[in-house]
């Protein structure tokens, strides 16, 4: 057995399965992720698999963790790599729109273990770290945490949610197959939730004019238009520490920032 991430899981291993060796991902508790991750986990995968989503398909859940000791789930393992390249295409950029808009073709109203979202990563709130004085701030995070509080929240059917859309989630098989992975932050809400954190995590990657063609994929495969785009790209940014871990990114996510306050506050 092998960790895939920081020597804290999730875990690959391998199973014997009668005489034939079946490798799979062994998902636990670690120092951030808690029981209703895995639990959120599971029930994502439930979902996926309900309405035949390209994601890993839930082979076990030991949710009270009667049998392992601990909370547990075993999935399937993802063919492709999350490893993403220098440049990125916009034939990828269009082919991860439309994979979101698969998942957000499917109505859900909040149910347990997919609670609604109302940010991505909703296990953190950095926005209101920085309100309440537990992290630092600066000018362009504070002007643009006061102008989306005193918004209204975007009304509308809530939606399948994955929760945290970054490259480390695509695991793409080539240029035009990808699948979405570790849904442990899934749930339900606006798919502004995604579409947000898929474009603020490839401004920061790769600078903020390569996130053309994330929204045109997911509108072309979802036969509608994207609202609300601005307020979902500064809710993103803002769920961000107040400094990133370099100067280029902290810059980047700033720069994808203004753009959205400027069409929110011109």
């Amino acid at each position: 057995m092998r960790t895939l991430h920081d020597d804290q899981g999730p875990w690959l291993m391998s199973v014997d399965v009668r005489g034939r060796t079946r490798q799979l991902v062994l998902r636990s508790p670690t120092p951030r992720i808690d029981a209703d991750m895995i639990a959120t986990g599971a029930a994502a995968l439930e979902v996926a698999e309900q309405h035949g989503l390209p994601a890993p398909r839930l082979v076990a859940k030991d949710l009270d963790g009667g049998t392992a000791g601990v909370p547990a789930t075993l999935e399937t393992v993802v063919a492709g790599s999350t490893t993403w390249p220098r440049t990125l295409s916009v034939v990828r950029r269009r082919v991860a729109g439309a994979a979101l808009a698969r998942i957000h073709a499917i109505r859900l109203e909040p149910r347990p273990h997919l609670p609604l979202r109302i940010r991505p990563i909703a296990v953190d709130d950095f926005a209101k770290d920085r309100r309440e004085g537990r992290m630092t701030t600066s000018p362009l995070l504070r002007r643009a945490d006061e102008v989306v509080q005193g918004m209204a929240y975007p009304q509308g059917e809530t939606v399948f949610v994955h929760g945290d859309v970054w490259p480390g989630n695509l695991a793409w098989a080539d240029d035009i197959r990808c699948t979405l992975i570790d849904w442990k932050t899934a749930g339900v809400g606006n798919p502004g939730v995604d579409l947000g954190e898929l474009r603020k995590q490839i401004a920061i990657t790769y600078g903020p004019k390569a996130t053309t063609g994330i929204v045109d994929g997911w509108e072309e495969a979802a036969g509608t238009s994207a609202t609300n785009l601005a307020y979902w790209d500064a809710v993103a940014a803002l769920n961000t520490p107040t400094t990133l871990y370099s100067p280029t990114a902290t810059a980047r996510r700033n720069a994808f920032l203004q753009a959205a306050l400027n069409q929110l506050s011109p």
